[in-house]
């Protein structure tokens, strides 16, 4: 397993497609999540919470970040209190992509599971490596594959 660190940092994706990932005890990396133009990248529990995070960030391809550290979100939510719902929002909608992936790994076939994420990603397909997208969806590259040709 990974070292455990802190997330102090919260980015916005002007440009480009990034992705959240943790390493299995075999050293495996298991994508959790994807970001994409005009979407938040960070390990939002333990940004907000500043507790110690086993997920690690990465971009996958050239990018345009924007970054606030805790400390001046902070700052911004105690002097401008329109920014609490801003914060409110951001959190809800996360909340609601985690259920809506859990529903779609618990309850969806192989096949309707691809779909949820190319509704969800439409342009993923064709930026992010075939292991990424596998790992994610919690299937081997060779399932994926079957999958996709298909269509």
């Amino acid at each position: 397993m990974n070292k455990a660190k802190v997330c102090n940092k919260l980015y916005f994706v002007d440009k480009g497609i990034g992705r959240s990932f943790y390493l299995k005890n075999d050293e495996k990396e298991v994508t959790q999540w994807f970001f994409g133009n005009g979407s938040f990248i960070s390990s939002v529990d333990n940004y907000f919470q500043q507790s110690q995070s086993f997920y690690s960030l990465d971009i996958i391809e050239d990018s345009v970040l924007y970054s606030i550290t805790k400390e001046r979100m902070d700052f911004l939510l105690a002097k401008y209190h329109h920014m609490e719902k801003f914060v409110r929002l951001l959190t809800i909608d996360t909340l609601a992509r985690f259920v809506q992936k859990l529903n779609a790994l618990q309850f969806q076939t192989a096949k309707e599971l691809y779909n949820y994420m190319l509704t969800e990603y439409p342009e993923i397909s064709h930026r992010v490596p075939l292991g990424y997208i596998s790992s994610y969806l919690g299937m081997s590259q060779e399932t994926l594959s079957r999958i996709r040709s298909n269509d």
